[in-house]
């Protein structure tokens, strides 16, 4: 029978279950975490567990935090199972699980208690995960949003702050009224430049109800940035059945996960830090290398097989990796065209990282779906392929593969898979983008004349002509036969 995870679990658990091997009661909070979800707690948690259980570090135990009213269920949840969460990865060889105790607390779901907890001088870290869209970024300047309504609110009352930067700003003003050394401020957010991101966004919103604390803030608080990688499904009623079942615990809030992890950060942490290195934890003067390395061969791959994949009528992400066809076109995409836009990464090695980045495409336990990938293209193009097109052609290297993986995506929009059948329309733009793929047909400028997404690309020759030779190819001689094209070149 399964039995609920509790720290009462941890003396004899399920067989085959790992568990922390470091003695609880010895545990003090170091860091503050502020968005306590799955990636979280398959990332980081994973990685202090593991220190933690090589008697290291004790002193930085995680203290949970939130700032949406939602959170207060999540911590209702982890409260009754003592804070433990049980880790499944989902590696082909075989499921593991392992329960994880780095954590030892959960602040009340209040700014108060939020605030107080931040302000407690044993918290030399305060890290967040709000997702990509919690910065508060002016879509058209790239930079802080003053005028959105949540910041307007925290600037008129700094003291009753709504959101998660509202309150590390009452946190830090009353470290500073305190002669309290402020905390790092940790993001671990899937986005370039998180540290800058947090920083313009914590300094701009002091800035506008306290220019003396802004400037407090920019010479004494330190914002790394970081980069991680872990890919987590949701977690439903399937994957806490898959828990109960297959290992025997009973948890409200299991995390699933890929057995890959990576996280690389600058060493910038004034009050100290966990020995990190010890668990796999990479430190780096420069993160932006390998912020690019991701964003170009990682997500640049996830486009490449988004939307052949979808157009040979694939439904899931291992099933298109196993099409010889679309990883043969990874492959060579990859190691023509994107790996020679990135500069060398002492110790690092682009075609050990390509491959390992298909074998976690490949890896059928996670079931990722080619929908998903091929979800807000208009979105994701300008992130993770159009940049590398901009630098190929500013440094006069080839740029045949990465058009066509842009006519690739044209010849998805215009709605109709290779069989006929239709595709549901999955970008907020997508009338817009299936009337201009149409008319590419024809004209393939029609397409690239989008400025929202392409900007001036449309206009550079090199890669217009790419593109409408690709695109032609496509509608007169099919997706396969096209990307045989492509990898046949040599």
């Amino acid at each position: 029978m399964p039995e609920p995870l509790s720290l009462a679990l941890l003396a004899a658990p399920p067989a085959g279950v790992a568990v922390p091997r470091h003695d609880r009661a010895a545990l003090r909070p170091g860091i503050l975490h502020v968005g306590v979800g799955n990636f979280h707690r398959a990332h980081m948690q994973v990685y202090l567990d593991r220190l933690f259980s090589m008697g290291r570090d004790h002193d930085w135990a995680i203290i949970g935090a939130g700032v949406k009213p939602g959170d207060a269920a999540m911590r209702a949840r982890l409260a009754a199972q003592d804070w433990l969460t049980t880790v499944v990865e989902l590696d082909p060889a075989g499921l593991s699980a392992r329960i994880t105790g780095a954590m030892t607390g959960y602040a009340e779901v209040t700014p108060e208690a939020t605030i107080a907890a931040m302000a407690d001088p044993a918290i030399r870290i305060v890290s967040m995960t709000v997702t990509e869209g919690g910065y508060f970024v002016d879509a058209q300047t790239d930079g802080f949003d003053t005028a959105h309504p949540e910041i307007k609110a925290d600037a008129a009352s700094p003291d009753a702050p709504r959101t998660v930067f509202g309150m590390i700003l009452a946190a830090l003003r009353r470290r500073r009224a305190a002669g309290i050394a402020p905390f790092t401020v940790l993001s671990c957010d899937n986005l370039p430049g998180n540290g800058h991101a947090a920083e313009r966004t914590v300094t701009g919103l002091a800035r506008l109800s306290d220019p003396a604390l802004a400037d407090w803030i920019a010479a004494n608080v330190a914002f790394p940035n970081s980069m991680v990688d872990c890919i987590t499904p949701a977690t439903s009623d399937r994957e806490r059945a898959l828990v109960a079942d297959r290992f025997g615990i009973i948890d409200a809030a299991p995390v699933i996960c890929e057995p890959f992890r990576q996280w690389v950060l600058e060493d910038r942490f004034p009050l100290g830090r966990p020995a990190l290195e010890e668990v796999g934890v990479e430190f780096v003067a420069d993160v932006v290398p390998y912020e690019l390395m991701k964003l170009r061969i990682l997500n640049g791959g996830h486009a490449a097989i988004a939307y052949p994949g979808a157009l040979l009528g694939h439904h899931f992400v291992h099933d298109a990796m196993a099409d010889p066809r679309i990883r043969g076109w990874l492959d060579a995409l990859t190691r023509r065209e994107i790996e020679p836009t990135l500069a060398p990464i002492a110790g690092v090695s682009y075609g050990a990282y390509r491959e390992k980045v298909a074998e976690r495409f490949a890896n059928p336990e996670v079931g990722d779906t080619i929908a998903r990938l091929c979800l807000d293209g208009s979105n994701r193009q300008p992130k993770f392929i159009l940049p590398t097109i901009r630098h190929a052609l500013d440094h006069g290297q080839p740029v045949a593969g990465l058009a066509l993986e842009v006519a690739l995506w044209c010849r998805y929009c215009a709605g109709t898979d290779e069989a006929g059948q239709p595709i549901p329309p999955n970008d907020e733009n997508a009338a817009d983008l299936k009337a201009r793929a149409l008319a590419a047909r024809a004209d393939p400028d029609a397409f690239l004349q989008n400025r929202a997404v392409f900007g001036n690309l449309g206009g550079k020759e090199r890669f217009r002509t790419a593109f409408a030779a690709a695109l032609t190819g496509l509608w007169t001689q099919g997706v396969a036969a096209t990307l045989a094209g492509y990898v046949g070149r040599g």
